[in-house]
């Protein structure tokens, strides 16, 4: 094996994937993070980062030019060998650096079809994937034919903001033509897309060389969506094994894959099982680790750590050795998660064998079960979430979107 040390840069505007930078520098190589100056003081793997680069203001405040140049300079006296975007909002920056400064990985184009929900419906249905009846807001023309021809309701849906953030629920034209209106110039960043009642599932695979390796594939038991837009107890559990749903999914996932030209990496890929014809339709994707603790969750049930295997994949394309996947196992795992009325939960109560994970963020109240049942596993979020609502649980309303990717 070759195994000289390699330079990368982690470029993440959310504090994540420590997991992710710690295993790449204990793999023999040098890692340097960029992020916004607010994470300044969060607990960062400083013993395992050569240096962190801190940007001014918001994420959508980086000042990309800046960004460019700064990165540039740090390659006068170190060969950058890969750029790697921790979080979705990333993305662009890590293509767009990538792009300007020939350095190989996802290029501007293929990041689209995994940050822009315009650009990953329309690539889907090109290729053959099942997607939700769907429009552009480019042209008055065609929203009309639209809102004419396809039934209500509907949901308008960023095109690049990250999970349930910003989408609204319409129920007639009049109503969508409002709410256009009042996105105003925004408009050309929004789409409109039939709204299809059923089970959500999310499928969170690792892939190499254009081929999924591994896909634990999973189900929300309360989505996204009910908990951004009516608060409650976020639940998701890895569906049974060889299931229906579990080969239904598989297929999918690797037909977005496909389509969308992923080669190497982690990925978070949403999928809804219609109630009206039982048919499964894409959502979106994301060629990132799934975020709310999913990943702690994945591990649970199948030994796989997400972030640490991702690690691996990218030090095996620098140093040029294969890539081996460790053996998984089979078990079930699932999360439950609130918001606290709390600063520091006490869930001492929650004292099940079962539990092996607790949520360690302020003002949160969770946990991740692991069994050899998938029933024990649904009968302990069940249970835990009544428990939650009655002693824990509050709700805050969601940050209304002032500014858009």
């Amino acid at each position: 094996m070759n195994t000289p040390s390699k330079t990368f840069i982690c470029v993440s505007n959310f504090f994540k994937g420590g997991d992710f930078m710690s295993q790449l520098n204990k793999l023999g190589n040098k890692v340097y993070l960029i992020t916004s100056e607010k994470l300044k003081n969060k607990p960062w793997p400083h013993e395992h980062l050569e240096e962190i680069f801190y940007m001014s203001g918001q994420d959508l405040d980086w000042n990309l030019e800046h960004l460019l140049l700064g990165v540039a300079d740090l390659m006068k006296s170190n060969k950058i060998e890969s750029i790697i975007a921790l979080d979705d909002y990333d993305v662009e920056k890590a293509t767009f650096l990538r792009e300007n400064l020939r350095i190989p990985g996802m290029g501007q184009t293929t990041g689209r079809y995994f940050r822009d929900k315009l650009a990953m419906r329309i690539r889907a249905k090109a290729a053959g994937v099942l997607v939700p009846e769907f429009s552009a807001l480019f042209n008055d023309e065609e929203i009309n034919h639209f809102a004419d021809n396809v039934a209500a309701p509907w949901v308008l849906k960023p095109r690049s903001e990250a999970s349930a953030n910003g989408i609204i629920k319409v129920h007639d034209k009049e109503n969508l033509w409002k709410h256009i209106h009042e996105l105003g110039e925004n408009r050309i960043r929004y789409l409109v897309e039939q709204f299809k009642p059923g089970d959500v599932y999310h499928a969170d695979g690792l892939n190499v060389g254009g081929k999924v390796i591994s896909c634990t594939v999973s189900k929300y038991l309360a989505t996204p969506m009910e908990i951004s837009q009516g608060g409650g107890i976020f639940r998701s559990a890895n569906v049974e094994y060889g299931s229906d749903d579990d080969k239904a999914i598989q297929k999918a996932n690797i037909e977005v894959m496909k389509a969308f030209g992923m080669k190497d990496g982690a990925t978070h890929t949403e999928f809804i099982k219609n109630r009206e014809d039982g048919k499964i339709y894409f959502l979106e994707t994301s060629s990132r680790v799934g975020g709310a603790h999913l990943a702690e969750m994945v591990e649970a049930a199948s030994g796989i750590n997400l972030w640490g295997e991702w690690a691996k994949i990218e030090d095996s394309l620098a140093k040029g050795y294969t890539y081996k996947l460790p053996k998984k196992r089979k078990e079930y795992a699932g999360i439950v998660l609130t918001l606290s009325k709390f600063e520091k939960p006490d869930l001492s109560s929650f004292d099940d064998e079962e539990v092996c994970f607790r949520v360690p963020l302020d003002y949160h109240a969770g946990m991740i079960v692991r069994s050899k049942k998938h029933a024990r596993v649904r009968e302990l979020l069940d249970g835990y979430a009544e428990r939650l609502t009655s002693d824990f649980s509050t709700t805050a309303d969601p940050e209304k979107l002032t500014k858009l990717h």
